[in-house]
């Protein structure tokens, strides 16, 4: 079942998305999925920087294919806030918000008059929400706020890969997508907070705090290091192994005809199951650390010699924590990609396309689900400026355009 518009949690929460490019926009959007109604504030003529920063650079009506996803299901309008008359505008539109969005440098608001401190007193029920790179201080305070150079500054790119590589990058922007997961469950605190109290509040996060929470096991051990026999240290590796803190067996193997992902088994249940007579008697854990990588030099030997499917029909049934390591080909056409139900499609009408054509595009939807039903919009993401005249009229920021 798909919810209803009137059914959804946030339905009734006006929020003003101040945002571009990803972390910002798409906290915008989960709480426009989960209900709230947002309308995205560009500048005009050039808009959103994410219009024109092209994932594989595929574009769509003009658009990039990344903003049409991170901007579905939101109205759009455009206001120059170094222009005293469209900061005015805005300004009556923040005092009947709910919620802000920002992520601009730290100092880029309070400049134009639209940081939280100014704000909260037009508006004091307002929830205002900024996500950073680093924070407002600190000496990173003032370095681009960037996925990649986030998760370099956190360390992250030391724990894939192995002990041969260099740092390994996470290949999507998860700085980013965590950054925006952080500051929407931010914002629906604070809204819950103000049913009680009525008192509006500030949410802030940063890339940075984001890959660092990524690291709450690793950091957390590593701060108790008196805790333990020694320090503790980054350690990846050999060529099979997935993780620079957990022993053999755990990593990807080659098989006959693609990869198999094993997880945290005994290894000498493995090696009885596998075949792999140096491996069956191995019973002592410190010794799948100590020989870690002729384990899995073991286990990638004999995998490679079968099909996946073959590997797959004994270790399944023995419940075994395996699975294939699919390509991005083979997840789309997998059953499992269907079952999750993951994709919705989102549409722009051809009055408003370039080539007076309907748009129709498949894109994910959020991955949350409300008393069993899902949470979907058909909503695409707004032309520039495509609901000034609109906005202006419903709320009366001036005579329309």
């Amino acid at each position: 079942m798909i919810m209803t518009e009137v059914d959804r949690p946030l339905s009734g929460v006006l929020v003003l998305d101040f945002s571009q490019f990803l972390a910002g926009p798409v906290a915008a959007m989960r709480l426009a999925d989960l209900g709230a109604r947002v309308i995205k504030i560009e500048r005009p003529v050039v808009g959103d920087i994410g219009r024109q920063l092209a994932f594989a650079g595929r574009r769509a009506d003009g658009d990039t294919i990344s903003f049409h996803a991170m901007n579905r299901n939101k109205e759009g309008i455009t206001a120059d806030l170094k222009d005293a008359t469209d900061l005015a505008r805005v300004s009556d539109l923040v005092a009947r918000a709910d919620v802000i969005i920002e992520n601009f440098r730290p100092g880029v608001m309070r400049r134009i008059g639209l940081d939280y401190e100014q704000v909260s007193k037009l508006n004091p029920r307002l929830i205002y929400a900024s996500a950073t790179g680093y924070g407002e201080e600190g000496p990173w305070q003032d370095r681009p706020g960037q996925d990649l150079l986030a998760q370099s500054l956190s360390g992250l790119p030391w724990l894939s890969g192995s002990a041969d590589d260099g740092p390994v990058p996470f290949g999507l922007s998860i700085a980013d997508h965590l950054t925006s997961c952080h500051l929407a469950e931010g914002v629906t605190a604070l809204l819950f907070r103000r049913g009680r109290t009525g008192r509006g509040g500030l949410v802030q996060t940063s890339l940075l705090e984001a890959m660092l929470d990524l690291q709450f096991e690793l950091l957390s051990t590593k701060l108790n290091d008196d805790q333990g026999p020694g320090p503790i240290t980054v350690r990846r590796g050999g060529r099979h192994s997935a993780h620079a803190f957990l022993p053999a067996p755990y990593g990807t193997y080659p098989t006959r005809d693609g990869y198999l992902a094993i997880a945290m088994n005994p290894v000498d249940r493995l090696g009885k199951l596998l075949d792999i007579a140096e491996l069956a008697g191995c019973t002592d854990p410190q010794q799948w650390w100590d020989d870690q990588d002729q384990i899995e030099e073991l286990l990638a030997a004999r995998l490679r010699t079968e099909t996946t499917e073959h590997w797959l029909a004994i270790l399944d049934p023995a419940d075994v924590w395996c699975a294939p390591v699919l390509t991005l080909d083979e997840l789309i056409d997998h059953e499992g990609f269907s079952a999750a139900r993951m994709t919705q499609q989102i549409s722009r009408s051809g009055d408003l396309t370039e080539h007076g054509e309907t748009l129709r595009l498949h894109t994910t939807r959020s991955p949350i689900r409300v008393d069993g039903e899902l949470l979907t919009s058909n909503r695409p993401a707004p032309k520039l400026g495509q609901h000034d005249a609109e906005i202006d009229r419903e709320f009366g920021l001036s005579d329309g355009r």
